[in-house]
């Protein structure tokens, strides 16, 4: 247990908490620390049941786990053994040190929390007797995943009092499976719900009304469903001052909770004052209201300090962004994208730095204070306050900069690898550049230690030995491996040569510790001709404001420029995938010839107009954004005429390239590229199955609400959830959907799916010409909608219902995982990880199978 006790230290660097942050939590919550009160306050009803005795099982984590799929050994024992029960000091399973792995009683302590070293690692077994069916909600903290009389639901990691889960209790036992999250600290309760729908306090996502302006606002509130009708059709009036407006809600599911979109409007108010009540109520469609709610906002000078919140084109939600506003009044001033570290609030983010006289500084949110480290749906949170911003402030297009501390030390070099013609230069602070690179660094530092070292801090020797083991990947997870290959930065960072940079370090960071700053500066240094490195002598990891407000950056800002592409003479351009970045100036990769391996462009206009190029299927270069005349390229050495002030287009054919028109959307592109998790974007929609047997029905909702709940804790977000039966191609027109189910018991299927390569039946799936039977078979995969030039369709499905618990987990869902566009496993996914996937890849650019890349076990 010592030895989980310390290896939790290792874990906790590696998410980019600070030695401070440590501190701090052994007395107080981490939340707390970092300015977000935990809730611990029940507003939704009565509390009618305090869980205060209980059973915990650790469990040893070495590390060892696949990034898509990693092993669940206990949460597959009670999703296959309906009749298995914690019980006292029964031995669950042996680690590798000999030792039995037991369920051990717990109580709770004077918070009514289960707490103490022994939660490191664990998952906490509860159990309630009602004596009657009844809802509840089931309010808990601190765990990550809960498994609910054999439903899974998405915890609440970060202790921050969000977690409300709708349920109907059996009438007799029933049981909770908790996986600790983040600390060593599980708090556990039952409410009675004071009615059956509500509005939540807890999680409002909403924006500073600013004097200056009358204008309409976009909040989000979260509503409570604590009943088995659907809420169709319902209404938030929403009354700020003597203005009223209405909001037709989406659909809320039964026993569900969603955070909802609504609009208001601030015409006709008192701004001298420093708040005002905005006034809700939520009414059914025959206008009866069904509760009401009064938030108090703050009001705001639009030239100080203040947020904005804006519709998302991900899922539809409400996300906010804080902003640092120029001083000046004058047009086409600069803009500055700061990105946050680890647990910090995007406001805290822009209130670190004083206000400028020559730009405006806006901090997103990366969808959470700890959210996707900038990747996946938080690269995306960035491109859109970033557009948002735009709009909004005007400025010089060529003086766009991005800077970021810590985990938003990451996001500046990965955002800066990814997207380099958007900044004329980056400042990352405190910061690693790959995710996967800092991760290794700390398991490194292990191995380093002598034994000494070791022994003071509980690591065993057989530990280190377990940890020098060098997995040999397969062909099959190599290419699941694949997927990540947008987001390891290093192999992009040749794309620095088109902004300059500022590296700002603590010369004791032991955080994220110094050595990986003077790594990159050697780097750098080997191609990179404008480029700053400085250590604050003797900063630690935050030295206070100037940790992120130092105005040598600034300086170093103001001298660099984004160039117009017809003076661009020299361009290199690297990317993983078109589908996370394609374009740099006048150039675009649109198809790759082995997908996600690293493409990239070569240009030079020193002899001529030169490009050359690396696993590039299909280049379009558009010769209108040049001022001169260019009738030849050469591309790959060989010399093409080509139209000037037009998109000119070159596709390789066996190996050569050849002059061609602009690609069909129907083909992969930069429009969607595949990858299983892309199709979790696009205004997103949920479809679960409803035409299957009751075990089937129930598991693909529970499903569908589980992945649900996911994106709303991870990500704010607000996903529409509907059934198959209430599906339409015209209603849905050019949205993402996300299919849950299979051919014999989901209806959309016939309208989405019915031309896929991939078909999935009771008892058999069928990819191309391979036909396998059995009903232990789960699948994702993931191709266009036929009936839309952008939209995509992600599947979640299986054989049967073995293969349907297998699936249980949504990795996809979180930061740093890689899934192609297609993953094959079967029903010892969870005892086996990735070991039990049979086949994996990536369809060709025509979204064919027999064009793709894939491997069979």
């Amino acid at each position: 247990m010592y030895n989980s006790f310390k290896l939790f230290f290792i874990i906790v660097l590696l998410l980019g908490i600070s030695s401070s942050t440590i501190n701090a939590q052994k007395t107080g919550n981490i939340v707390e620390y970092f300015g977000k009160e935990k809730i611990n306050d029940v507003g939704e009803g009565n509390v009618l049941h305090v869980f205060n005795t209980g059973w915990a099982l650790q469990m040893q984590n070495l590390g060892f786990e696949s990034s898509s799929f990693p092993n669940d050994p206990v949460f597959n024992r009670f999703l296959t053994d309906k009749h298995y029960r914690a019980t006292k000091e029964f031995t669950f399973d042996i680690d590798f040190l000999g030792n039995p792995i037991q369920w051990q009683s717990i109580k709770i302590d004077s918070t009514s929390s289960f707490s103490g070293s022994h939660l490191r690692s664990a998952y906490v077994y509860l159990s309630y007797t009602s004596n009657s069916e009844q809802i509840v909600l089931f309010e808990a903290s601190g765990h990550s995943i809960a498994l609910i009389n054999g439903f899974p639901h998405e915890g609440d990691h970060y202790d921050f009092g969000y977690s409300l889960i709708p349920i109907k209790l059996k009438k007799g036992e029933n049981i909770f499976v908790l996986k600790v999250g983040r600390f060593p600290r599980i708090r556990a309760r039952l409410i009675t719900p004071a009615t059956g729908v509500q509005f939540t306090s807890r999680d409002m996502t909403m924006p500073h009304i600013l004097q200056e302006e009358n204008k309409a606002y976009k909040g989000a509130v979260r509503v409570v469903n604590a009943t088995e009708n659907w809420i169709k059709e319902a209404i938030i009036e929403a009354k700020l001052a003597e203005h009223t407006t209405n909001t037709i809600m989406a659909n809320i599911p039964p026993l569900s909770v969603q955070k909802v979109p609504f609009s208001f409007t601030s015409n006709s108010m008192d701004v001298s004052k420093e708040s005002v009540d905005l006034k809700l109520n939520l009414k059914d469609k025959k206008g009866t209201t069904l509760h009401n709610q009064t938030v108090t906002l703050e009001i705001k000078s639009k030239y100080k300090h203040h947020k904005k919140t804006f519709i998302s084109d991900i899922d539809g939600s409400v996300q906010y962004y804080s902003v640092a506003p120029s001083t000046t009044k004058e047009a086409s001033q600069a803009l500055f994208l700061s990105v946050h570290g680890a647990s910090v609030e995007a406001v805290n983010q822009a209130n670190a730095y004083a206000q400028k006289d020559w730009g405006t500084l806006i901090a997103p949110t990366n969808r959470r204070p700890f959210g996707f480290a900038w990747e996946d749906w938080g690269r995306l949170d960035a491109l859109e306050v970033l557009k948002d911003a735009k709009n909004i402030y005007k400025p010089d297009e060529s003086k766009i900069y991005l800077t970021g501390h810590s985990m938003g030390g990451h996001g500046t070099w990965y955002l800066g690898a990814t997207y380099p013609d958007k900044f004329a230069a980056m400042a990352p602070c405190a910061g690693y550049p790959d995710l996967l690179a800092y991760r290794d660094g700390f398991s490194k530092a292990v191995l380093e230690m002598t034994p000494e070292q070791l022994e003071e801090r509980g690591i065993s020797t057989k530990s280190v030995e377990r940890m020098k083991l060098e997995p040999v990947n397969t062909p099959l997870q190599n290419i699941i491996e694949r997927a990540g290959t947008p987001s390891r930065t290093l192999k992009l960072e040749r794309n620095y040569l088109q902004s300059g940079v500022y590296v700002l370090h603590g010369e004791k960071d032991n955080v994220v510790p110094t050595a990986i700053a003077r790594e990159m500066r050697e780097r750098l240094g080997k191609f990179h001709n404008d480029f700053t490195y400085y250590e604050y002598p003797e900063g630690t990891h935050w030295y206070g404001n100037h940790s992120v407000d130092w105005q040598p950056i600034f300086d170093f800002f103001k001298q660099r420029t984004i160039p117009k592409d017809s003076v661009v003479k020299k361009l290199e351009f690297f990317t993983g995938s078109p589908g996370v970045s394609a374009t740099s100036h006048f150039m675009t990769i649109y198809q790759q010839e082995k997908p996600f391996e690293v493409s990239s462009f070569d240009f030079s206009k020193e002899k001529g107009f030169n490009i050359t190029t690396n696993n590039v299927a299909l280049l379009e270069v558009d010769l209108s954004k040049l001022t001169e005349t260019i009738n030849e390229i050469t591309l790959d050495g060989d010399t093409f005429k080509v139209s000037s002030n037009l998109k000119n287009f070159f596709k390789k054919d066996k190996q050569k390239w050849i002059t061609t028109s602009m690609p069909s959307l129907r083909e992969k592109g930069p429009h969607r590229n595949g990858g299983f998790k892309d199709a979790f974007r696009n205004n997103v929609v949920f479809v679960y199955a409803t035409k299957g047997s009751t075990i089937e029905n129930d598991w693909y909702y529970h499903k569908a609400l589980f992945d649900a709940e996911t994106f709303y804790y991870r990500a704010n977000g607000h996903v529409e959830m509907i059934k198959d039966t209430d599906f339409s191609l015209e209603k849905y027109a050019d949205r993402n959907i996300i299919v849950y189910g299979n051919k014999d018991n989901n209806t959309a299927w016939k309208l989405l799916l019915n031309e896929s390569p991939i078909q999935v039946n009771n008892n058999k799936v069928r990819i191309g010409e391979k036909t396998l039977s059995g009903n232990q078979w789960g699948l994702y995969f993931t191709v266009p909608r036929k009936d839309s030039d952008v939209a995509t369709i992600g599947v979640i499905t299986a054989t049967g219902e073995m293969g349907m618990k297998a699936a249980y987990a949504n990795h996809y869902l979180v930061n740093g995982t890689t899934f192609p566009d297609v993953i094959l496993f079967d029903s010892n996914l969870l005892n086996q990880g990735a070991g039990a996937v049979k086949y994996a890849g990536f369809f060709g650019n025509d979204w064919t199978i027999e064009n793709g890349d894939f491997e069979w076990k």
